[in-house]
């Protein structure tokens, strides 16, 4: 088995995604994933904490990215519009990834397992963007809050997306996401 070739965590995640599709998350074991990839299990572990973890890699950078944008934001621009220009800029550069990235979309909705991981996910970045915006001024609650709209807009443009069958444009459906959170406070 060549351990030590390089590019070993992408053969890993594409062994998992191609066994989790073909027999469903909770039927693969992380020894079949090594396998799969030709590599060991021993190898595994040493990318992925778990074999929920290989489906969320990229949640730290993508995490880094967004609060970087928020806090970086023109100060002339509101809270909400911060946020959702952060998270519009990471869903773009996600969903560009194309139908990967829906299939473990599809395989998260099957799972209780994995939208249990996905909630844990979405609960560190939106404390994450609360801080950013704290950083930014915004008293406590009011980060909180925003923070919490923010990641709720994004996480049903993102569902809209991955619903798909033909190519969307992320920001669009964030920017339309966002207005119907605006059309439902305003009452019009």
């Amino acid at each position: 088995m060549a351990r030590w070739e390089a590019g070993a965590d992408a053969r890993l995640a594409k062994a998992a995604i191609e066994l989790y599709l073909e027999r469903g998350f909770e039927q693969v074991t992380v020894a079949e994933i090594a396998g799969r990839a030709g590599l060991t299990k021993r190898t595994f572990f040493r990318y992925f904490s778990d074999k929920r973890e290989v489906l969320f890699a990229g949640s730290a950078a993508f995490q880094d990215a967004v609060v970087s944008a928020v806090i970086d934001a023109p100060d002339d621009v509101t809270p909400i519009d911060a946020v959702a220009a952060a998270l519009a800029a990471g869903g773009a550069e996600l969903t560009q990834l194309g139908e990967p990235v829906r299939r473990r979309q599809h395989l998260i909705a099957a799972s209780t397992d994995l939208q249990e991981r996905e909630m844990i996910k979405l609960a560190a970045l939106t404390a994450a963007v609360a801080d950013a915006l704290r950083q930014r001024g915004l008293p406590d609650t009011a980060a909180t809050l925003t923070a919490q709209a923010g990641i709720a807009v994004f996480t049903t443009a993102f569902e809209r997306w991955s619903n798909q069958d033909e190519p969307a444009d992320f920001p669009a459906l964030l920017r339309g996401a966002l207005s119907d959170l605006r059309t439902a406070i305003s009452g019009q």
